[in-house]
């Protein structure tokens, strides 16, 4: 790629064009994904996140946040603030499908597509305005084609960096009032060169890494909008919040962000989770619940082709209480068996009777499986490549005849086997 040196000609043509990055967020994802199957909870309130009586709320309708229900509350205070609302469990298998999907069609106008969650994803478009026209003209025409391919919905931010184009998305998002529900322009493009002027105002509880404690101290100290805190002097606002922190948040505030968007991360953790409908006070029956888990996740380990070197037990009480329980072994898993033997060490000081009403387990620190071992490595050793030789097998039995053909069956010692046929209820042994 040549240079343009001093004292050459610079066309227009040949001016390096501003990043035009555009933040696409699904709206209300779950919700939308729910109603593309069901079509009689259009326009109803809808929440997905279980029961009224237990859980926590992972997405609501608009008609639904119009009564206050929000992400990440209590299903029961949801249930109160709207007593009308329809409550489904959710079906994260069939919003992966959905989501793979929709990143296909992102891949129609771009190759560089950074996803951030299921439902919201960074596409960088700079190169793509030769094929397809200016930005704007881009976050239209991926918003047509997710509700023409697809049948949802979605809100675009454009800007020169990934964090302006995530904070102009918030712009673009219908809005639920208690009086009427505001569909939002959908697309809301910050201008380069236009990026203080559009910070600035806004409060600083919007910046990325501000959360509630942060806010306290940044109030405390007389920082309320982005443009205080640019304003600030660097000293002040390091022994508020930190050395490193007070350097974030003032690149931030300054419109600093050259990150480029990462096409296909790879993936951090892979975790799964429950929340009962009941405080669970049985060891035995904590035990069923964290084996299936084990289970996926191994299983997503090796349709992905790596092994965790962490395992990671989390519990939360009945009173919301939480812990967390890790361990790294010299060996990577991907096998149910050897992921649910480090959970039964790390399960052993875990007060059960105390009342569970969540459990989870993840995995992380990837590499890839180890290679298949001979006859003359240890027994232990041996015995974790036989595993991974089932799991393979029973992979493979699911994939023909469905995930219901074989499941995972509830043992008293790690080691022995964790497989059997599925039945109605789990059979101890």
């Amino acid at each position: 790629m040549s240079a343009i040196g001093a004292g050459t000609p610079v066309t227009p043509h040949d001016r390096p064009q501003p990043r035009r990055i555009l933040h696409v967020d699904m709206n209300a994802f779950f919700v939308a994904c729910e109603q593309l199957r069901r079509p009689e909870l259009v326009g109803k309130a809808v929440v997905v996140g279980g029961s009224a009586k237990r859980g926590v709320v992972a997405a609501a309708s608009y008609e639904a946040r119009q009564f206050g229900v929000r992400s990440a509350m209590a299903s029961a205070h949801a249930s109160r603030l709207c007593p009308h609302a329809i409550f489904l469990d959710g079906d994260h298998e069939y919003y992966g499908e959905i989501s793979a999907r929709v990143f296909d069609v992102f891949r129609q106008f771009t190759p560089l597509v950074e996803g951030l969650s299921l439902d919201e994803a960074f596409l960088d478009v700079t190169g793509a305005q030769r094929i397809f026209g200016d930005a704007r003209t881009i976050a239209r025409a991926v918003r047509e084609a997710v509700h023409s391919q697809i049948g949802l919905a979605c809100s675009v931010g454009i800007a020169t960096s990934k964090f302006i184009a995530k904070l102009a998305t918030e712009f673009a998002k219908p809005r639920a009032a208690r009086q009427r529900i505001d569909p939002g322009p959908g697309v809301f493009e910050v201008v380069p060169g236009g990026e203080i002027e559009f910070l600035h105002p806004l409060d600083v509880g919007m910046l990325w890494g501000v959360g509630p404690v942060t806010l306290e101290k940044l109030h405390g100290i007389g920082l309320n909008t982005v443009g205080d805190i640019a304003n600030c002097q660097m000293r002040i606002l390091e022994l508020a919040v930190g050395e490193g922190h007070a350097r974030h948040l003032f690149d931030l505030s300054n419109a600093i962000d050259d990150r480029e968007v990462q096409p296909e991360r790879e993936a951090k953790s892979i975790g799964s989770e429950e929340t009962f409908g009941d405080d669970v006070v049985d060891r035995r029956e904590l035990r069923k619940h964290l084996l299936r888990m084990s289970d996926n996740v191994a299983r997503r380990c090796r349709d992905a082709g790596i092994a965790a070197f962490t395992v990671t037990l989390k519990i939360r009480y009945g009173d919301f209480s939480n812990i967390t329980r890790s361990h790294t072994v010299e060996t990577p898993v991907d096998t149910s068996q050897s992921v649910i033997a480090v959970i039964d060490e790390l399960l052993g000081d875990v007060d059960v009777q105390a009342g569970i009403r969540l459990a989870g387990v993840s995995l992380r620190n990837f590499g890839a499986p180890e290679p298949q071992l001979t006859l003359f490595d240890e027994p232990k050793q041996r015995s974790e490549e036989e595993w991974r030789v089932a799991s393979h097998a029973i992979d493979r039995i699911r994939e023909k005849f469905g995930d219901d053909a074989i499941g995972t069956g509830v043992i008293d010692v790690a080691g022995g086997t964790p497989w059997g046929p599925r039945r109605d209820e789990q059979h101890e042994r």
